[in-house]
């Protein structure tokens, strides 16, 4: 990726340097002489003067002001922006849940745009899209040099329509082509399943609705099992989960936790610093906990993975996280507009800072690519599947079952076969519940989590 960048730049640098000319200083002074803040703003005014009458086309005086704003802060951090009101509309419409796009959270790494992670059910799921993908080009334009909101502008559009964006993939040797058609995206914060004995709750996004629809989500599928004490343990899904409100990852944490540190944020003012801790009560009932995750899991997904794997309270399944352990507060400003700063470092339980870093799983389980297979192949190994002793010419029977008995054996054989087929479409799902399986076979009765979180 690095190579395709550099290339890029450097060809970009070639072209503009044939046809440069120099016009005489705007300010004249000395290069050793520190300019005060008031100078810097004269030069920015100077500058501003001197585009808005020799440009070679007329300029939009406001649009000079916002890429202005918008330069200073993208020059920060990638996280930090400037939201003119139709995109800080759009922010606050995804807060609630439904909104208009592809379907994708984004950042920028390299001048590319970066996918973090495509969500549940969106046309970027369905069109194949991946975490880790680089989007290089929008309908045939490079993204290249586009701040992150342009880039995400240009991939906006009417619902129904089409847009091809050229992705490069580690892995796959040259750039390709997708089509996504553009709809209305809502999402469902939670969603809850169960799986045998197990509670499957998979959380998308942390917006308004995460935490009541995950209280919701596991109320019901705890009645679906028949209770709390059918249950055997907790799948929380957090792969490819882009984060969202720190609030609702303070709260699904806490609703894991009876006591102990969740997160703290530490900024540059002392008095900005913040730790909140877990209030008694704990919604999976100390059962066993495995989390989820993977390399799009980012920020608030990271927030509740450590705080669970910190107190001992959860066993962490799947590939590293994503890293993004800084936590941005959006301002509205005049206008109708917001920017939104970096004003914080968040740190788990044990003090760790994810940044750059991310979450590495207790247990590393990678989810391999699905390899096809041909209808002639298929048939074949379920042939050899289903042949048995049952099956031979002559055999003896069971004297040991009574038909009820045997009938039952069959059930369990049947619930057996169906989790074993999870595998083939979801291996790390299928590992985190035969980890709960287990932890059930060793202990059928202790009702016990995987290790009791401290007290304070």
């Amino acid at each position: 990726m690095k190579k395709f960048v550099l290339a890029a730049i450097g060809g970009t640098m070639a072209g503009a340097l044939l046809t440069t000319q120099v016009a005489g200083p705007l300010v004249a002074q000395e290069a050793s002489k520190p300019a005060s803040v008031y100078e810097q703003l004269d030069l920015f005014g100077d500058i501003f003067e001197r585009i808005r009458m020799d440009y070679v086309e007329e300029v939009n005086e406001s649009d000079l002001i916002e890429a202005a704003i918008n330069g200073m802060l993208t020059s920060l951090d990638p996280h930090s922006s400037y939201l003119p009101p139709d995109a800080y509309d759009d922010m606050r419409t995804q807060t609630r849940g439904s909104f208009g796009g592809l379907g994708i959270e984004v950042t920028q790494e390299e001048g590319f745009v970066k996918v973090v992670s495509p969500m549940d059910g969106t046309p970027a799921a369905e069109a194949g899209i991946e975490a880790g993908d680089f989007i290089t080009h929008v309908d045939g334009e490079s993204v290249l040099g586009l701040t992150l909101d342009d880039a995400v502008e240009k991939m906006r559009g009417p619902v129904g329509s089409e847009i091809i964006i050229t992705v490069v993939r580690e892995g796959t040797p040259e750039p390709f082509d997708v089509s996504i058609i553009r709809d209305t995206i809502k999402l469902t914060a939670v969603k809850g399943r169960t799986e045998g004995q197990t509670v499957v709750l998979r959380i998308t996004t942390f917006n308004d609705q995460t935490y009541p629809n995950l209280e919701d989500s596991l109320n019901k599928a705890v009645t679906e099992v028949g209770g709390i004490d059918k249950v055997n343990g907790f799948v929380i899904d957090l792969r490819n989960n882009p984060g969202g409100l720190l609030t609702q990852a303070i709260k699904v944490s806490d609703a894991f936790l009876d006591a102990g540190e969740i997160v703290s944020t530490r900024g540059r003012k002392a008095q900005d610093s913040e730790r909140f801790n877990a209030t008694v009560g704990d919604l999976a009932q100390n059962k066993p906990i495995v989390v989820l995750i993977n390399g799009g899991s980012a920020s608030a997904s990271e927030i509740v993975t450590g705080a669970l794997q910190d107190h001992h309270r959860a066993i962490v399944v799947g590939t590293k996280s994503f890293g993004k352990g800084s936590v941005q507060t959006v301002m509205p400003i005049k206008g109708d507009g917001a920017m939104r700063l970096t004003t914080a470092r968040y740190y788990t339980p044990s003090g760790r800072s994810i940044q750059n870093l991310g979450i590495a799983p207790d247990i590393v389980v990678p989810q391999p690519p699905k390899a096809p297979v041909s209808a002639e192949d298929e048939a074949a190994a379920n042939k050899a599947k289903d042949r048995s002793e049952a099956d031979l010419r002559g055999t003896l029977s069971n004297d040991s079952m009574t038909e009820d008995e045997k009938a039952q054996a069959e059930a369990e054989r049947a619930k057996a076969e169906e989790a074993a087929k999870l595998r083939v479409d979801d291996y790390q799902l299928a590992y985190a519940i035969d980890i709960l399986k287990g932890l059930s076979v060793m202990a059928p009765d202790a009702g016990t989590s995987v290790a009791e979180a401290p007290k304070n």
